[in-house]
Order: C-alpha cells, then structure tokens, then sequence
C-alpha cells in the first residue's frame, strides 16, 4: 500500500505544479503587468480632488486643470536639447539635473520632468511633443482656491519624495499629496482612487492599442468632499481684523467642539503654493523667520495664559471647598509673598469672587490658589490634585483634533517641583505665580478656546475639530463623544456670573454690545526676547478669552496678540467683534471694527527687527515662554 500511495502523492503533486507554471505563464496576463515590460505602457488616470466647502455649503477649494511633463529615460532619442529647453524656459544645466534624478528614480519607468504646466505652457509644448522622444504630458488636478485666506487650515499639494514612495506603495515618482492642514489629514479621502490603463506598444515603441482590449484599465475615482466646521464669513472677518497684527484666533462652537474659525496672522494667500512659482514662493515664506508666516499661532503658540486661567482657580477652589462664593481676602494693591516678594494689583479692598473675577484681583486668586495646594497634607499632593483638575479642562495636553500639529502646553505636577527643587522646600507661595496663569503653565489659544467652551457648557466639552461632514461617510466617534472636567456642574453658575461682569462693571467695560450679554477675561502674557545672552523686555501680549449668549452660547474664543500690551487693547476688542459678527450677523460697534482694521503694531514688531540685526552676527532666540513669579502692571487684567 505504501508502495502506491508514495508515487501517486508525487505525481498529483507534480501535476498540479504544472498546470499552475502552465497558468501563470500562459493564461494570467496580470504577473506581466507587475513587470517593467517593454511592450506595454502604464498610464494613470488622476482623479479630482474632493472639493472643501465651509459650514454653509460656499465652496473654499475646487480643482483646476494642470499638466505634467514626463520622462522615460532609456526613451529619449535624437533630443534637440536647446530647442527643448528654450521651449521650456529652462537653463540646460538644470535639463541634466533633471534627467539624472529621473533616471536614478528608475531609467524605465515614468517621472516628473516638469510640473504644474498652465494651460499656455502646455499647448505650447503639446505642438512640438512629437519631437521629443522619451517625453509626454500627462493631466492632472491642481488645486484651485475660491478665498485668499484660510492657507493654515486647508495645507497645500506637493509631490511626494522617495521616503513617501517606498512607504506608501499607492504612491509613485511625480504623484501629490496633501501637506499640512485638512489636505494631509483627510489625504486618503480627498484623493480618491487612480485610474489606470494598459497600453501595447509594437517594436518601434509605438502604441498600438489597448493590452487585452482594456481587460486590466480601471477607471479613476474622485475622492470625497469634505464640509468644514468654519464659517467662512468669521474666518474672513478674523483675518481682516488681524492685519498688521500677530497673533491667533479660534473660535469654537461649545455644544458641539466644531472650529468656527482658525486665524494665524501674518498668513498668506493658499494660491502662492499652486503651479511652477510654488517651491520658490514656500521658500520664502519658509526662511520669513520673523513674522512666520508658515507658523500656525492658533495651534502651535505657547503662552503662559495670564488672568485668563483665573478662571480655573476659582472653578478648583470652589470644587476643593476652600472657598465659598462669600469667601473674601483684603487686598492693598497687591498680594504680600515668599519672604518679602510683593505681586502688583490694581484692586483694593475686600475681594471675593465675583469681584475678584471682574477686577481681575491678584490677591483673591493667589490666595485661593495657595489654600487649595496647602489643604493637603503636603505640596507635591496638592499640586497634583490641582493638576488633574485643569488638565480635566483640556490643558496641558493635546487636544487629539483632525488637524496634523498641535502643542500640548504644559501644566506642571508635583515632578515639576521636585526637579526643580531637588532639596525639597516648595510650597503653595513658591508657585504662587500658577494662581494667576504665569509661573510654569502654557497653553495654545485652542485650548484657551476650549476651556472657554467647557466653562459656558457648565462642566463638559467636545473634541475640538475641523471637519463637520464626510461625503458617504460618517464622522469620528471621537468627535462626538462628551468629555467631562472634574468640576461639579453647581460651581460654573457664580463664576460664569463674575464673567459677565467683566463686561458690564469690570476690566473690559469699555467693549460692551448693546443688547448682548457676553462672558469674558482679559489677560496679557510676559513677552522676552533673548540676544546673544542678553533678555530684552517688549510688550507683552494680549490675551482675550470670552463666550457668548450668557445663555445658550453659541460661540466661545481665545484671541491673541503678539506684542499687544494689554488685554482690552487689541485682543478684547478683536474677541467682541468676532462674537458680534456670529451672532448677530452684523457689526454696532464701529468704533472697534475701525480702530481694529485700521491699526498696526508693526513699529512694535519692527523693535523686535532691529535688536536682531543689530546683533545679526550673534545667536537669537526668541522667548514667549519664560516663567514670571512677578507682575508688571500691565498683566492684573
């Protein structure tokens, strides 16, 4: 039996090789497609991007025609290179860079020559094409961008590099991808699918017709629209309001974590980066080193919040029950500390909280930042506690939004402390400064926005993000999930009351809307800059933070300022404008929109200038992040 059983297993198994050598070599023509065949050219078929449309279904950015020219090295024959390049308006030293590149790429396959022809340049090679063996065009879709602002929110298209190449296999040499903002977020939804076709060329690499009359061709597929959360009038006004400025804005819908509008200023227009300007023009705004153009403020700055943070000191005092709303402190101007240290304070007089709040009392908040860590049997237990309420709030972490970049700030724990002082002997007025928003803390003006959205929803908040719609597609469970501070819904009302105030007895009086109630806080942070080893002192930045209806808000913010003194001065009137433009659709405050329009700080920005070339030879570093445990008068609003 083993006899029969042995060979007969050897046979079958014989067989059955050969009739699978016999299929793939005979019958299936697709392992011949995979292979760099000479008698059969690959052509794609690029899809449209999807189109980006704002909140309300304007369209931000379509598609135009562009043209590639490619090349198949081992191709090029009997070139004329000067009529070539002249045709081109090319220099022939960069031809052979090119032709090197591309034949290093591979001297078979297809690359980039030139890209991003415009109609006229393409017409005009496409009449002398015949001529230049080895090269061919190929269509594709560029961008085409319906607003001139919005650059840091949608990113922009560029090819892809070898490092791409060999990741991602969908990808080949001269193919775009989307870089920075929504574009490389949702790249693999906006792209769509690639069409291919076979095509059979005779002996004289001439095509002929379609490989197995188009058995293998796909056709392309274009990728899906996105609908943004931005409202494109807000994203407009903000970036009005903002010339001649630096700084962020971002506004937030509370109920729902959708972006209302992302504002980093200087910006620039999204069309510099389409067509054959593109790589010189991002080379300049890339080496604009001092108004970084490219830097996007709203997601990326980090600041320490100031007054604004206030805010969550009184929110954790009154869930930690050091204070009650009827809890006050006596202030003389200023809060006594640390063996003779004294903070600077506008107010006087008995503080509680909700005149502490609209007067922004530095007595009020260092003391009940300093009872809420001294409750604890020791500091590194209070600070912790005090910590993982505020990070409850979003900071100090990243915020986990559809957008590729973001700064997760920092809030600083008991290891800050205990690095920092590695001999022990820190208490709650050794950190004082953290009462007030100085001291160790940084956060980014989104998540100042989204505290300010956690603050009007009394006690939750939604993940920040971008993308309000998916064409056939449903949004991010995550974008759609509550998260929940550690503050108790009871304890937002008083403070939401002081906030109020702000605006009708307090720091930002002078910025009230007839017939609205609006909540807000007015800060500035500390603003250094550090020349070959030396601290220069400039104006500190303006900081406003706010919501509004007092009821049923609609729309909480965080603007910022660079260089801007105050909060009221150039933050607090550009917040209240942007809130007046959503809610009500129209603008009372004149006074404001012209004074904000029409303003400058660019003589602020030009002494920034002109330390740095005065010591250009010296190394600078610029510092909007350095810990204070004082106060100028200036930063009590």
């Amino acid at each position: 039996m083993r006899k029969i059983i042995l060979p007969s297993f050897i046979i079958i198994t014989a067989i059955g090789l050969l009739v699978r050598i016999f299929y793939l070599q005979v019958i299936d023509d697709s392992l011949k497609l995979q292979s760099e065949n000479n008698a059969i050219k690959k052509v794609f078929d690029f899809p449209e991007r999807g189109y980006i449309y704002d909140r309300n279904g304007k369209l931000l950015v379509a598609n135009q025609p562009s043209y590639d020219i490619m090349v198949i090295p081992r191709e090029i024959k009997n070139l004329d290179t000067t009529e070539f390049c002249d045709l081109l308006k090319i220099e022939k030293e960069e031809f052979i860079k090119k032709i090197k590149k591309a034949t290093v790429y591979s001297p078979r396959l297809p690359s980039v020559f030139l890209a991003q022809l415009n109609k006229k340049e393409y017409a005009a090679f496409q009449e002398k094409e015949r001529n230049f063996e080895g090269f061919y065009t190929q269509k594709r879709a560029l961008r085409d961008y319906q607003v001139d602002f919005g650059a840091n929110i949608f990113g922009f298209i560029t090819q892809v590099n070898e490092a791409i190449i060999k990741k991602n296999p969908y990808y080949n040499s001269g193919d775009l991808i989307g870089k920075q903002g929504v574009e490389q977020e949702y790249e693999e939804i906006l792209r769509g699918i690639k069409g291919v076709k076979y095509l059979l060329r005779d002996k004289y690499n001439k095509v002929i017709g379609s490989y197995k009359e188009g058995k293998f061709d796909t056709i392309s597929k274009q990728g899906k629209d996105l609908t943004l959360t931005i409202d494109y009038e807000l994203q407009k006004y903000g970036t009005e309001l903002m010339v001649n400025k630096r700084g962020g804005i971002v506004a937030i819908e509370p109920k729902t974590g959708e972006i209302l509008a992302l504002v980093s200023a200087p910006t620039y227009d999204p069309a510099l980066l389409v067509g054959r300007q593109r790589s010189k023009n991002y080379t300049e705004l890339y080496h604009d080193s001092i108004a970084n153009p490219l830097f996007d403020r709203g997601l990326l700055a980090q600041y320490p919040p100031g007054s604004p943070f206030k805010i969550l000191t009184g929110l954790i005092g009154l869930q930690e029950e050091v204070i009650t709303t009827e809890t006050g402190f006596m202030c003389h101007h200023g809060f006594s500390y640390g063996g003779g240290r004294f903070m600077k304070c506008h107010d006087s007089g008995l503080s509680k909280l909700n005149n502490g709040i609209y007067q922004s009392c530095n007595t009020y908040f260092c003391s009940v930042y300093r009872n809420t860590i001294d409750k604890f049997n020791n500091s590194s237990k209070g600070v912790d506690v005090w910590s993982n309420h505020v990070k409850s709030f979003g900071l100090g972490n990243y915020m986990g939004t559809d957008l590729p970049i973001g700064k997760k700030g920092n809030i600083p724990t008991s290891k800050t402390y205990n690095r920092l002082y590695p001999n022990g002997g820190w208490r709650g007025s050794t950190i004082i400064s953290n009462g007030i928003g100085q001291g160790e803390i940084l956060t980014t003006p989104l998540q100042l926005a989204n505290m300010m959205a956690v603050v009007a929803n009394k006690g939750y908040y939604f993940t920040p993000h971008i993308v309000k719609k998916i064409k056939d597609q449903p949004l991010n469970k995550k974008f759609t999930t509550k998260h929940y501070s550690t503050v108790d819904a009871k304890h937002f009302e008083p403070v939401i009351e002081g906030l109020a105030d702000v605006y009708n007895k307090g720091t930002a009086s002078t910025l009230k809307v007839k017939d609205m109630q609006i909540c807000g806080k007015t800060g500035t942070a500390e603003n250094k800059i550090r020349v070959a080893g030396k601290t220069y002192q400039l104006k500190d930045h303006s900081i406003f933070v706010a919501f509004a209806p007092k009821e049923n808000p609609t729309i909480a913010i965080a603007v910022f300022v660079e260089n801007g003194y105050w909060g009221n001065r150039w933050a607090g009137p550009i917040a209240t404008l942007m809130i007046e433009k959503y809610v009500n659709g129209e603008i009372t405050r004149k006074d404001l929109e012209n004074r904000m329009l029409n303003g400058s700080l660019e003589e602020e920005y030009k002494k920034i200038e002109n330390i740095i070339y005065q010591r250009f030879t010296e190394p600078v570093s610029i510092d909007n992040t350095a810990p204070s445990l004082t106060l100028k008068e200036e930063e009590v609003n």
